[in-house]
């Protein structure tokens, strides 16, 4: 009796009411992840440290299992209890992050890691920032307060210290990223434009201090200064990228075909763009951005007649960070913006990749559900 009422609840609860349309694209890209990490670069990074063949897709696989647990449990849940949980999580995780510059593990030169005996190596902003958007957006959508400039005081009390330890690791992708999800946020709860404009120079201004007047800051103009001028430094990375999609065409040299995945830095997680155009083509990337709009299409779908402000909030601040992460991504690969270390989401190897992606995924799921008073 037990379980038939659990499949029961299940069926009508989750499966009956979940958007079929939005699901069946998260699947399709966490798929696309696995068909890639098979036949493209799981084997390159396999082959660098001398392991198994399979070692990264099976790896992979096992982190898209653990994501699939994250997605039904998230979407699964009431939304009184989904807000709940959330702002727990955040706390825990905004503490994983502020032990980073303490105890965290450095890797090429970044701190970005934390490794604990019982846990395998994690990312905490990975995790943390789907509980930054609820966390914000519960901040905003607030009825406590109606002073607005309050709550968007509130919130950057609580976005900055999150931006100064990522820029701090350093990870300038993640700082970015973040920072312009809060920005989402701020602009879709309807702040006046000129405060708006006025606030965004503002950030600019002690951007523009910390890397010209703070030498811990320094690194961001190197980055640029590298960019913008390439025979002023190191665009190895970049080059190379950029060389594996220009001799892939628009077509691609066919599986198994491409010569320069070898000495594409980090092909399984911050270029699998350039390593899959090398072989698929550059259509790939057309056809990725695709089903990535497609995805926000659909979200934005939704939108249009949720009523709930908290509910809008989160689901503009989700889709926002999941677009402009694909965005940079790909325009790093392309030459496009700057080299940060940005994966792909849904695709790229990683396990808090992954995982910060799943429960983007099922905070999406819940909030797009239809709901029945029962």
């Amino acid at each position: 009796m037990l379980n038939s009422n659990l499949i029961y609840k299940l069926y009508y609860d989750w499966w009956k009411n979940i958007d079929k349309s939005i699901l069946l694209l998260i699947i399709l890209l966490f798929s696309l992840g696995l068909f890639f990490s098979l036949v493209s670069t799981s084997l390159i990074a396999s082959d660098k440290l001398n392991t198994n063949s399979y070692y990264f897709f099976f790896k992979h696989l096992f982190y898209i299992g653990i994501a699939i647990f994250f997605v039904i449990f998230f979407s699964s849940i009431s939304q009184a209890n989904l807000f709940k949980i959330s702002i727990v999580l955040f706390v825990i995780c905004f503490i994983f992050l502020i032990l980073v510059p303490v105890i965290g593990i450095e890797v090429k030169g970044s701190k970005r890691w934390l490794d604990f005996a019982f846990l395998p190596r994690f990312q905490p902003i990975e995790l943390l920032k789907p509980f930054i958007i609820v966390m914000i957006a519960t901040i905003l959508s607030s009825e406590k307060n109606n002073n607005i400039y309050y709550k968007y005081f509130l919130s950057l009390v609580i976005i900055a210290p999150i931006l100064l330890l990522l820029i701090t690791q350093p990870d300038l992708g993640q700082t970015f990223l973040v920072f312009l999800a809060w920005l989402s946020l701020i602009f879709i709860s309807g702040i006046n434009l000129g405060i708006f404009v006025l606030f965004f120079f503002l950030v600019l201004a002690l951007l523009f201090y910390l890397i010209f007047f703070i030498p811990k800051f320094s690194y961001i103009l190197v980055r640029l200064k590298s960019f913008f001028d390439p025979s002023s430094g190191n665009n190895y990375q970049s080059e190379k990228a950029s060389e594996a999609i220009t001799n892939g065409g628009f077509f691609g040299k066919g599986i198994g075909e491409g010569v320069l995945k070898n000495r594409v830095p980090e092909a399984h997680t911050d270029y699998i763009v350039s390593v899959i155009s090398e072989e698929f083509g550059a259509l790939i990337i057309v056809i990725l951005m695709i089903i990535f709009l497609l995805f926000v299409y659909q979200v934005f779908r939704k939108l249009y007649f949720e009523k709930n402000n908290k509910i809008r909030l989160v689901l503009v601040g989700s889709i926002s960070i999941i677009l402009f992460q694909a965005l940079i991504h790909i325009g790093v690969n392309i030459r496009l913006f700057p080299t940060t270390g940005m994966t792909l989401p849904f695709l790229s190897y990683g396990g808090s990749s992954i995982v910060g992606t799943a429960i983007l995924s099922g905070i999406i799921l819940n909030l797009t559900k239809r709901r029945i008073n029962y």
